[in-house]
């Protein structure tokens, strides 16, 4: 099929589509975001009249401007977001590079992508385009519209700014995994034992309701405080035929939490380090999770969960 023509145009989007994806998703955290900027690029690569010399670069250019202007109007509803903001949960990153594969992994991680926001939104273009992705800085350039040497510093900035406040996490996938599932059979059986053995001793526990949703009112910090917690609750939503499906989110160890009906309740992520789970992250606020299907109704849970309680 020849390029330009509608149906050559479209194999050059698809073909294209992951890529352009992960690159959205990591500069707005948002994966409703992502693809409201992938079906606008759609649109003005559809409707573009010459021959563009490089779709890659193209698509990709019009992603990153695209997704910069987005992100510079979501900081200001960020900054007023009622309680912690977190990242839409990504089940599925479709980009596959095996050769950078330790790179997207740790760059789509929740505590990565926490540090992301930290950056203005130039910096965090340039470090996804050159860092994770390994675009060249002649293509960086054109794609925030800088010059190289302008690209070159937000690189150093936004590369110290991530150095500053990133803790690694080793990415033994088969020890995570098992960690894992020792974690939320524990968290089935309110095994307080259970869980403790697997949480570190400084662990912290943190939900994103938005609002919209039963949250923690503020971190919940320590081993015996966290098991407590979950072996108070859990149980009960047991009882409630909640369940719990073990599940990579934003490429770690974690789970989606399901009502009896199937319907999305929350998801859960976990961040291990030297055999201990460190801290444990979840959404519940449902603005953030109808991507990954229809979504449980938590006040009313929770009025079940409290009234086993009693």
């Amino acid at each position: 099929m020849e390029r330009g023509t509608p149906v050559g145009r479209t194999e050059e989007f698809v073909a294209l589509r992951p890529l352009l994806f992960s690159i959205a998703y990591r500069i707005l955290g948002s994966v409703s975001e992502a693809e409201d900027v992938l079906q606008n690029t759609w649109l003005r690569f559809e409707a573009y009249p010459g021959e563009p010399r490089s779709p890659k670069s193209f698509l990709s250019t019009a992603v990153t401007r695209s997704s910069i202007d987005v992100l510079r109007s979501a900081r200001v509803q960020r900054e007023e977001y009622v309680g912690t903001w977190f990242p839409e949960p990504l089940v599925d990153d479709p980009y596959e590079d095996p050769a950078r594969a330790a790179e997207l992994a740790d760059s789509v991680s929740l505590a990565a992508l926490l540090l992301l926001e930290r950056l203005s939104p130039l910096e965090r273009a340039v470090f996804v385009l050159r860092e994770v992705f390994d675009f060249g800085y002649p293509e960086v350039a054109s794609a925030v519209g800088r010059s190289e040497a302008a690209c070159r510093q937000l690189a150093v900035r936004a590369r110290d700014h991530m150095a500053a406040g990133r803790t690694r996490f080793a990415a033994d996938r088969t020890e995570h995994s098992e960690l894992a599932a020792r974690f939320f059979d524990a968290l089935r059986d309110g095994d307080i034992a259970g869980l403790q053995k697997v949480l570190a001793a400084d662990v912290s526990m943190v939900g994103d309701g938005g609002g919209n949703a039963p949250q923690l009112a503020r971190p919940i910090i320590g081993a015996a405080n966290v098991a407590r917690l979950l072996a108070a609750v859990f149980p009960r939503m047991v009882r409630l035929d909640i369940t719990i499906e073990q599940h990579e989110i934003n490429r770690q160890p974690g789970a989606i939490v399901r009502d009896r009906d199937g319907r999305v309740l929350t998801t859960v992520v976990l961040d291990m380090l030297d055999g201990r789970i460190q801290a444990i992250r979840s959404v519940i606020n449902p603005d953030k999770l109808r991507h990954l299907g229809a979504v449980a109704d938590a006040w009313e849970l929770n009025r079940e969960v409290r009234a086993l309680g009693n």
